[in-house]
């Protein structure tokens, strides 16, 4: 092109036999005429200022807000303010690690779990809940090492054993239900999907089938077979060493262990039970949830008319 307007030939023929804008040409010739050679070399398309970045006030108080909750810019965004693509602007542009990149207890970065391409999920509420149990330690009258650190403590001991939080999630609307007992048995697996089931048709939903693992509870336990039956539901299991086939329900034991049972130090064991229900509450009816499009899990039972209790 170059070449061509070079020969004394108009800048608007030699656009138009090459197919391009007369700006372009214009642009390039000009270019040339200014700079020579090294003025066709290709140049960055970001704008050399940037009149409307987010001051780095607020940049900071982002960083910090990512650091203190480990929380997704969706949440973060809500705290300050701002809108979720700002948020998430903000963390790439400092390369904040992903969130499934970092353990979700301590925050530090961890190598990626395998992760399936092929994703699922049922079109109405019951048709499909996942089951599981989530295992947490037990915490000390007076808090644990969160609370006092690694050294002395009051009323350390061993052997305080382990609190078993029974999770279950719906697969369509991700309306979750949970209990925390002193074990994982057969018989009390039983009455948490019995009372779960219950939970659901107190929000208009039918529980169609039941996923779960391969643990010792679902699989053999009879009175876990005896609810099953006795409500017309069917049972699928996952394939063995496949988690991500029931990955809803392990999603809602991670959020649940990094907002709730991790969330802060703990005073006493009874203190964490006790929350639980709260942050239940708040799952299902408060928190925007991005694989449902950031609605809420509650918002999805029959388009937002079911009544939560």
């Amino acid at each position: 092109m170059v070449q061509r307007i070079g020969s004394g030939r108009a800048v608007a023929h030699v656009a138009a036999e090459m197919g391009i804008s007369r700006t372009t040409a214009w642009r390039w010739w000009r270019r040339f005429r200014e700079h020579g050679l090294a003025g066709l070399q290709d140049r960055s398309s970001v704008a050399r200022s940037h009149p409307r970045r987010t001051g780095a006030c607020v940049e900071t108080r982002v960083r910090i807000v990512r650091h203190l909750t480990r929380r997704g810019p969706v949440f973060i965004a809500g705290k300050l303010g701002l809108q979720a693509s700002t948020v998430g602007r903000v963390l790439r542009r400092h390369q904040v690690p992903l969130l499934r990149e970092l353990d979700p207890i301590t925050g530090t970065v961890i190598r990626a779990t395998r992760r399936s391409a092929r994703r699922y999920e049922h079109d109405h509420p019951g048709s499909l809940i996942h089951v599981d149990v989530k295992k947490l330690g037990r915490i000390p009258d007076g808090g644990g090492w969160r609370l006092h650190g690694r050294g002395r403590r009051p009323a350390s001991k061993r052997g305080l054993g382990y609190d078993y939080v029974h999770t279950v999630i719906d697969d369509h609307s991700r309306v979750a239900y949970a209990e925390i007992h002193g074990d994982e048995k057969g018989t009390t697996a039983a009455g948490v999907l019995d009372r779960a089931i219950a939970f659901y048709q107190a929000l208009g939903v039918t529980v169609e089938r039941v996923i779960s693992d391969n643990a010792f509870a679902y699989r053999h336990s009879t009175a876990f077979r005896g609810v099953i039956d006795a409500h017309g539901i069917t049972q699928k299991f996952i394939r063995p060493h496949c988690p991500w086939t029931n990955g809803k329900v392990e999603r809602l034991n991670r959020t649940l262990a990094a907002e709730w049972a991790y969330a802060r130090p703990w005073a006493s064991n009874d203190d964490r039970r006790a929350a639980l229900t709260t942050w239940l509450d708040h799952y299902n009816l408060d928190r925007a949830h991005l694989g449902i499009g950031g609605n809420t899990p509650i918002d999805r039972i029959n388009n937002g008319r079911g009544q939560y209790i």
